[in-house]
């Protein structure tokens, strides 16, 4: 997966994401992958279930 985001690009629109990729949906909900944070590059600190940065959200 490291090497999917090596080549492509970071989705800068929703339009640009891919199902199984970048997301999937879950009750209703997008769920970011890890391969998605990956590509994004940092963490936005929302505590997300796929986090690969470490954050770990302590209201949850």
């Amino acid at each position: 997966m490291i090497a999917f985001s090596l080549v492509n690009d970071f989705p800068k629109r929703r339009s640009e994401m891919v199902e199984g990729i970048h997301y999937y949906i879950e009750n209703e909900y997008f769920v970011f992958t890890e391969q998605y944070h990956l590509m994004k590059g940092q963490c936005c600190q929302n505590g997300c279930r796929h986090c690969v940065y470490g954050f770990k959200n302590q209201f949850l």
